[in-house]
């Protein structure tokens, strides 16, 4: 979720930097813009602000927690791995074996 959060910033700086940049003329030899001019930085902050809410929306409600499914072992196949004092399953051993946790292969 935060690399997607870092691409959508990122992606929105380049698009603001490309637009500031056509946009942008030589101020040499021009007179300083008049104060009473809109300000174009902050109706584009609050823009990108509801972009962003949309997004965190979106992100949020495909992220759900699914239900695990352990696949089956066939007979001799290895079933279980060792993580220093902890086994970890990797599959579900077929009805009527059941995994040793010596050989961690389903017997």
């Amino acid at each position: 979720m935060e690399s997607l959060r870092a691409v959508i910033y990122l992606s929105i700086f380049l698009s603001v930097m490309s637009s500031v940049c056509r946009g942008e003329r030589s101020t040499e030899g021009q007179l300083p813009s008049a104060p009473d001019e809109p300000t174009f930085g902050f109706e584009l902050a609050e823009a990108l602000q509801g972009l962003l809410d949309e997004a965190d929306n979106r992100v949020g409600l495909s992220v759900e927690k699914k239900a695990s499914v352990i696949p089956r072992c066939d007979v001799g196949e290895r079933c279980a791995m060792k993580h220093g004092p902890r086994i970890g399953r990797l599959c579900d051993c077929l009805r009527g074996t059941a995994c040793n946790t010596f050989f961690l292969r389903c017997y």
